[in-house]
């Protein structure tokens, strides 16, 4: 009889461990945002002479985000692929030039994928700071940072989520392009600015 117990015990023990080690995130609460067309994104340089500005004013198709509430945090599964060729730095020799350091002719896009967040955002009027982890893919190296949000609503419903990070071009294993000889050199630290307009999907809306 004593046997009997302790293989009982034992059992119990092990189905305790394997539901009390089961993922923090239950499938039943996910959420779908979806991102629209005229999310955006910015990148913040300078050189040993001035600073400058390259931009994607417009994302230009729209992508799906799926959040799924844990008992810490959100999971994120989503992705905005990019291509370099839309880059405008509002200068025609820059934004060749950046290109070419980005490599586009052999990696042409892009890619941001998002991860996870620290808390579900409230989603009201007043915005609010939380943060993230996502994957950005460039120049074929991924790399994994945790990005700044500021997150709010209007009165359309429509969230929006202006995310930043300082990243540098030799993380991507990149050279800063330099000019006329090295006199002008651009700096390795970039600031990333990146903005989705987001609209919170249904169950009964389709996902694009």
């Amino acid at each position: 009889m004593r046997f009997i117990n302790l293989g009982w015990m034992i059992v119990l023990l092990l189905l305790t461990g394997f539901t009390g080690n089961r993922s923090t995130f239950d499938p039943g609460d996910a959420e779908k945002w979806l991102i629209n067309k005229n999310s955006s994104l910015m990148i913040n340089g300078s050189t040993n002479i001035n600073k400058f500005t390259c931009d994607i004013p417009s994302y230009g198709r729209t992508d799906t985000l799926i959040l799924t509430k844990g008992q810490v945090g959100v999971a994120l599964s989503g992705t905005v692929i990019l291509k370099i060729r839309s880059f405008d730095c509002h200068n025609a020799i820059m934004t060749n030039d950046l290109r070419k350091t980005l490599k586009e002719p052999v990696v042409p896009a892009l890619k941001i994928s998002f991860l996870s967040l620290s808390k579900m955002p409230a989603l009201s009027a007043q915005p609010e700071m939380i943060t993230g982890l996502v994957d950005i893919e460039l120049a074929g190296v991924k790399k994994r940072f945790e990005v700044r949000y500021q997150v709010s609503t209007d009165s359309q419903r429509e969230i929006h989520l202006l995310g930043t990070r300082d990243v540098t071009f030799t993380e991507f294993n990149l050279i800063p392009p330099r000019k006329l000889g090295g006199m002008i050199r651009t700096n390795d630290k970039l600031n990333v600015v990146f903005y989705l307009a987001i609209s919170p999907l249904h169950n009964s809306q389709a996902v694009n």
